[in-house]
This record gives C-alpha cells, structure tokens and sequence, in this order.
C-alpha cells in the first residue's frame, strides 16, 4: 500500500505551536522566526483542507480540527524518537564485524586484536574473510582491511607505509621464485604458485624458494628469524589501508579500534 507523504516539518511545528499556544514561543524553540512557523502552519492548513489556528482578543487558539490530531502527532513524535534509538543502538554495541584477507589476518590483524581485547574485555569481533571489494550493506560490516592503493570512495586510514621485501630461509633455502596472486613485483615463470603472500612467507620460512610479500605481513617473522630479507624492503603504492563508509566510520567503536590499529 502506498504511504501518505507526510510533512513532517508541519507537524513538528503544530507541535511546538499547540503546546505554547505562541508562534513566537515555537519559533524561539524550534530556532526559526516566527513568520516560518506562520508559514509551516498555513501550508500545512492548505494540505489538510483544516484551520488549526484561530486568533482571538485571549491570544491564539487551537481549532477542534487541530486538537483532534495532537495526542496520535505526540505518540508519533515518540515512536520516532524511539527508532532513532534503535538505530544509534549500534553505536553503543560491543560488536564489531571485520572484513580482511585471510593472510592479513593470521599474520598481523589476529594478535593486535586480541591485545585490544584485553583492554576492551566487552569487546566482541567477527572476521569475515575477504581478499576483493566488499559489500558493507551485504555483510553488516563495520570495517574492512584491502591491500590496495587508497581507500576510494571510503573514509580511510594506511595502517603502513607501503613496501614490499622479498624473504627467504634463514639458511639454505631453494631459489626457486613464489608467486601469489596479486605480487606487484616480477617474479618471471615462478615454480611455485600459492593463494596468498602469508602462505609465500610460510613457505620461503621451510626453503621451498624466495618471495617477494607486503613488508608489513612479514614483519613479524623477520623480527623473529622465521624468515631473512634477501633485499632491501621496496617501495610500493600499495599498502594495507583499513576502511569503511562514513556511517560506520563516524561510530565510537569503529573509530576506537582504528586509532588502537593505525598506532600498533
């Protein structure tokens, strides 16, 4: 059934108006001038085909007409008021549902997570694995993590420098080249070919051959000689940037975590 358009800006005014009996007093509330509250009330006169107003030698006074409404516009005005609640909910939630690579993830993401966990213990996450574009509307994302060149039409933050290294064993491991898909970095016709850089890292780790990985996603096995850098880290346009649309990032929660992830 098609709804009734309803001028919701009138009805916020014979609001205002119908409970100081003033418009001078509704416009100081609804911070407008009295001549567009004047002008609320008869263009909203117009469209119902009622009079709400009549003044008289006492001052202003409601019409039946416009009485009749007021108690339903009232319970309305509430109801509103208790969906917008409903909606910021939210904000307030102890939830937060993450969209990342399942590389990123295990080799970076996981940790720092469970560190906010311990000083945020209400805290609640759910990981969705996602390597390409993702749908925020379709998932109920509050956030997701791309190596990618900027955060396009999101609101963004680069969690590094982009860089990539190229690792290996730390002792006698084979030359042959590891690709994965998405390397920037010209490995000519690899040997090796695997889903993602976390699993090249894990296996340059145990000398099956070299690859070349976002610095980032190998830093944590070259501080802790899983793995050695056969070259100095290269430059890249590319880096890991976490982003989300701008309602969910304007959310306490979202804006939380990205600080504590953006200083880690």
């Amino acid at each position: 059934m098609k709804r009734t358009h309803l001028p919701l800006n009138g009805l916020r005014v014979l609001d205002a108006a119908a409970r100081h009996l003033s418009f001078t007093k509704a416009a100081d509330e609804l911070a407008v001038t009295p001549a567009a509250v004047g002008q609320q009330i008869r263009a909203l006169e117009d469209m119902l085909g009622v009079v709400l107003f009549r003044r008289t030698p006492k001052g202003l006074e409601l019409t039946g007409e416009g009485a009749a409404g007021l108690d339903a516009l009232r319970s309305g005005f509430l109801q509103f008021e208790e969906a917008v609640r409903a909606m910021q909910a939210g904000q307030s939630s102890n939830s937060l549902t993450i969209a990342a690579p399942r590389d990123f993830t295990a080799k970076w993401l996981a940790k720092r997570l469970a560190s906010y966990g311990k000083d945020n213990p209400e805290t609640r996450f759910t990981l969705v694995a996602a390597d390409e574009d993702v749908d925020f509307t379709e998932a109920n994302l509050d956030m997701a993590i791309r190596l990618t060149r900027g955060p396009g039409d999101y609101e963004g933050v680069r969690l590094a420098p982009g860089a990539f290294v190229k690792v290996g064993a730390v002792q006698d491991g084979a030359a042959t080249p590891i690709s994965w898909p998405g390397c920037p970095v010209g490995e000519g016709e690899a040997a090796l070919r695997l889903s993602d850089a976390g699993l090249a890292i894990d296996s340059a780790a145990i000398g099956l051959g070299h690859a070349t990985v976002p610095h980032l996603l190998a830093e944590d096995d070259l501080a802790h000689g899983r793995v050695r850098a056969l070259d100095n880290a290269v430059d890249s346009d590319l880096a890991y940037w976490l982003i989300a649309p701008l309602p969910q990032w304007r959310q306490k929660k979202v804006r939380s975590l990205v600080e504590a992830l953006s200083q880690s």
